[in-house]
């Protein structure tokens, strides 16, 4: 069994991937315009050496993505996205959420996430993937659909060259073309690609961890339960009461791992739900307000301007 294509907590499809481009650097493909005008761009395996479902490369000044990829605005993409950077900082929007990196950071894109780049100078190196590329135990051991995860990983300097190390076996193995056939080849790229992202998924972990984010059993339970009812329950109280807390715990618990009070918690995970609706959809705005629990479409507005400083109607005008 392979890797899915669709993915929970994002709205869309995950199907494709960036291409490699012929001065060596990943490219992304020519991409469709949905009825939002989001742009959405797939994997052009063809671009691809030898048509595998990966691709590994350079980025940096002087050399472009597809001539038609808006990167300077809002865009989705349809595959996955790790991008090991040698410069910086530069900033660097992922799901609505602005990102600053500097030399050595990782940013870790999912299939079905919008973002957006800010400037031209992003340079090292950046590996995309193709969902169906690898099998699914490798998919489940490697978080490959953790969006719960942040995308920003900063690993210390033995994390790094372990990284970049394996990141360099990956990039020999996919240009290698000749030694192996191409079953054989696509077999080694999957290999050297699943221990690559193995030591990723330990720093992703191990950063969470340090975070505070999978440290309280409290947390964790009350996070789970807001993913998957957030849509029609906004209540603090009624979450303790549904995981056995008294309101007191859960807010020291949320507190401790987050900085943020539950009810914080709650509705950041709503406006990120509505953007993504507003972003992703022509969803008349009123039943967006229903989707994520807000019958009274007057209520909806104002609850997302007091979050956002700005109306859904313009929100979603400001993308198109």
């Amino acid at each position: 069994m392979t890797d899915r294509n669709t993915q929970d907590g994002a709205v869309g499809e995950g199907r494709g991937s960036g291409g490699a481009g012929t001065e060596g650097r990943p490219v992304l493909g020519a991409g469709h315009r949905s009825e939002d005008g989001i742009r959405t761009f797939p994997f052009p395996a063809d671009l691809s050496v030898s048509g595998v479902g990966m691709q590994i490369g350079a980025m940096g000044t002087g050399r472009t993505w597809h001539a038609e990829a808006p990167l300077e605005r809002v865009h989705r993409i349809d595959f996955h996205v790790v991008m090991l950077f040698h410069a910086g900082p530069v900033r660097h929007m992922i799901d609505f959420a602005e990102y600053e990196v500097s030399a050595g950071d990782i940013l870790w894109i999912r299939p079905g996430q919008v973002h957006r780049f800010t400037g031209d100078d992003h340079q090292g190196i950046v590996l995309t993937m193709q969902p169906g590329f690898l099998p699914r135990a490798t998919v489940e051991a490697t978080g490959l659909y953790r969006y719960d995860q942040p995308p920003l990983l900063r690993p210390d300097p033995a994390q790094l060259a372990a990284l970049e190390h394996s990141l360099a076996q990956l990039e020999r193995e996919y240009v290698d073309t000749t030694t192996l056939p191409l079953s054989l080849h696509t077999s080694v790229l999957r290999h050297s690609l699943t221990a690559f992202l193995l030591r990723l998924a330990h720093l992703a972990a191990s950063s969470a961890k340090a975070a505070g984010e999978q440290s309280d059993t409290a947390f964790t339970r009350f996070r789970d339960a807001v993913e998957k009812g957030f849509a029609t329950n906004h209540s603090v109280s009624a979450y303790a009461d549904a995981l056995g807390y008294s309101r007191r715990t859960l807010v020291r618990a949320v507190r401790a791992a987050t900085g943020e009070t539950p009810k914080g918690f709650i509705d950041k995970r709503v406006i990120l739900e509505a953007k993504r609706l507003l972003a992703h959809t022509d969803i008349p705005i009123g039943r967006i307000g229903v989707a994520v629990g807000f019958p009274d479409s007057a209520n909806f507005s104002k609850f997302f301007h007091q979050h956002t400083d700005a109306t859904p109607a313009g929100f979603r005008a400001e993308l198109r």
